[in-house]
């Protein structure tokens, strides 16, 4: 564990190089990661979204494609398709970008809901079967989607069954005076990341992700886990309680995120460390939540439940 551990430390710590001042959000960023989960991160255009998701790829060394989400993308540009090869005289299937380890979905809500519902599939079931034949998506396998604002020109808001696909949800925000200007008398950040060595390997992250799921979490964590779903259910005038699904992602953020912090063992604040970003997105409470209203309404819950 500690080697492993180490590693992730050095990995914040360039990542902290190239993403000025956002250490938080990186930290949260690979936690879902090491909990298996999928990440969405929505913000305003021009925030390092993209570049967030490319740091991460390079530091862990994995195959990374990219699909840039349009109204006019068809889910077999995202899946692949049956060709016909007329030499071979033989039909075979040609991979499409969800194929990678890291699959950065650009702008996901851009794209019609019939599109997007086809990738959020590959997400549920890490497979996607085409004209009969079922084909195994790569391990590990993330997809970090992207998203504009809702009120945004040309966005098709994602359901919320298909939000709840997601892990974790987290948003960038604008950087820091001094980050900023250091940003703006710096080397460009795509040179940056170019040079970046990966910190750790595909096959090291698969072992991390066992170890994170055999972190333990006693009676109390889960007892606090529970009142957090409870809480929410029994408080839902203008939102949905949450579901078993949620407090099972929040149970695996937390011990993602107890093993950063170096621990075997998970701990009242790695829930609440990870909590906004888990289960903001669930909280659904329609055009209401919009703009950060979701991250307050997360954090009320967290402040609300008492921890013994």
């Amino acid at each position: 564990m500690s080697q492993y551990h180490l590693s992730l430390i050095q990995l914040l710590d360039k990542a902290d190089q190239v993403i000025l001042g956002k250490r938080p959000q990186i930290k949260l960023a690979l936690c879902c990661l090491l909990a298996r989960g999928h990440l969405l991160i929505e913000d305003i255009p021009g925030v390092g979204k993209t570049t967030l998701v490319r740091l991460l790829g390079k530091s862990l060394g994995l195959n990374s494609t990219r699909i840039q989400f349009t109204n006019d993308l068809l889910p077999s540009d995202i899946i692949g398709t049956t060709v016909f090869d007329s030499d071979k005289r033989l039909f075979h299937f040609h991979r499409g970008p969800i194929f990678g380890e890291m699959v950065i979905a650009d702008e996901l809500n851009r794209a019609t809901p019939k599109t997007q519902s086809a990738c959020l599939q590959a997400m549920e079931e890490r497979k996607v079967t085409v004209d009969g034949v079922t084909h195994e998506l790569p391990v590990p396998f993330f997809v970090v989607a992207t998203q504009n604002p809702m009120n945004q020109a040309g966005t098709y808001p994602l359901p919320e069954s298909q939000l709840d696909r997601f892990l974790m949800r987290i948003e960038i925000g604008y950087p820091h005076a001094l980050a900023e200007k250091a940003l703006l008398k710096g080397e460009s950040r795509d040179k940056l990341i170019e040079e970046l060595e990966p910190s750790l390997f595909p096959q090291d992250l698969v072992e991390v992700q066992k170890i994170v799921g055999g972190i333990h979490c006693s009676d109390p964590i889960i007892d606090y886990i529970y009142r957090i779903l409870e809480y929410t259910r029994n408080q839902a005038t203008d939102q949905w309680g949450l579901s078993p699904r949620a407090g099972l992602a929040l149970l695996r953020a937390s011990k993602a995120w107890a093993f950063i912090e170096g621990r075997n063992m998970v701990v009242p604040e790695d829930v609440q460390a990870v909590g906004v970003g888990v289960i903001s997105h669930r909280l659904n409470g329609g055009d209401n939540f919009q703009n950060g209203i979701a991250n307050q309404k997360a954090k009320e819950v967290l402040q609300a439940v008492r921890v013994d």
